[in-house]
């Protein structure tokens, strides 16, 4: 378990890739449910159980309906599994990472300590997300990049559409 989390946190330092993550049954798995359980911890400080659930799903739909899309109109769809892998235990590194400034904000105790480490992790999952994006495409950084923001937008649009009254999550 440390080695993947190592794994994970050295993706989300941009050392590693997602060509990096070594084929294991059931890998992609237990990735979804690691990234529910913090997006869970990480929603609940704001949301209803059920809105947390919801979101939790439909942000597992969107990273993996993304990843299938885009990478099947790359060219390169082979590369599914472990992409999906990367931002799924990326995100969730570097939403555990957040949790204290989340929950800080959340309790009304907004400082500009806790707003530009919250400002500093969304920045770092942007820039993770892209250079993961990068190595699945085997693209420039700065495609990576433009990949990373079109899905943060959108996913961000998406969530605020289906759930107008939710504060906005950090990830």
């Amino acid at each position: 378990m440390y080695e993947w989390l190592k794994l994970f946190f050295n993706i989300a330092l941009l050392k590693k890739g997602p060509q990096d993550i070594p084929y294991t049954r059931g890998l992609l798995f237990r990735l979804i449910l690691l990234y529910s359980v913090v997006s869970f911890l990480v929603l609940r400080i704001n949301e209803t159980f059920s809105d947390s659930l919801l979101q939790i799903l439909l942000g597992v739909f969107l990273i993996l309906a993304f990843s299938k899309v885009l990478l099947f109109f790359w060219g390169k769809p082979e590369r599914f599994e472990q992409t999906a892998c990367a931002l799924f235990g990326v995100d969730a590194v570097i939403s555990f990472l957040a949790l204290p400034s989340i929950a800080t904000m959340a309790s009304g105790h907004i400082t500009i300590l806790s707003l530009f480490t919250l400002v500093l992790f969304i920045v770092w999952h942007w820039l993770a997300s892209g250079h993961i994006f990068r190595h699945a495409l085997s693209q420039s950084l700065l495609l990576g990049l433009g990949v990373s923001f079109l899905y943060l937008l959108a996913s961000y649009q998406l969530v605020g559409l289906l759930f107008p009254e939710a504060p906005p999550a950090a990830f």
